[in-house]
């Protein structure tokens, strides 16, 4: 039954790599870096989302660089020499920024780790039964005697 789950999840990878591919047309290009790059003025804000003159302006210059047959990576780094990190939405994936790309992935793998400890403990743990001794305890403790009826016997007064 493993087997047959691994099967669906690695066919689910498979098809998710192969649909996910990036379009690559000059739009679609423009499109994604005007979504990777912050308004350099706006606070939060996508150049894509922004209406401040400089982010109009990134706008405009993108197709620029494109048709001019430049790389996103190219692209993103002429921006990033011009304003600095703080220009990209998305972590640099070097140095410090690497905590937050690692930091959510390492707490998913102890967490999903810590549950599969915590349920292997829970299933070993021996289910314990009532000796003859506890019954009897119990019993005394209720006021339960074995020489009395179910109860289901109503006492006439």
């Amino acid at each position: 039954m493993w087997g047959a789950l691994a099967l669906v999840v690695a066919a689910m990878i498979v098809v998710l790599v192969v649909r996910s591919r990036p379009d690559n047309s000059p739009v679609a290009r423009a499109a994604r870096l005007e979504h990777q790059l912050a308004c350099p003025v706006c606070e939060g804000q996508s150049v894509a989302d922004s209406n401040a003159f400089e982010a109009h302006a990134i706008r405009d210059e993108i197709p620029t660089f494109i048709r001019r047959g430049q790389s996103d990576a190219q692209i993103r780094a002429y921006y990033v020499s011009r304003y600095g990190d703080r220009i990209l939405l998305s972590p640099a994936n070097h140095g410090l920024a690497l905590i937050a790309w690692g930091l959510p992935a390492l707490a998913f793998v102890l967490g999903v780790g810590g549950i599969t400890v915590a349920l292997r403990r829970w299933s070993r743990t021996p289910r314990l039964t009532a000796t003859a001794e506890d019954e009897d305890i119990v019993r005394d403790a209720r006021g339960d005697d074995a020489d009395k009826d179910d109860g289901d016997e109503v006492d006439e007064p």
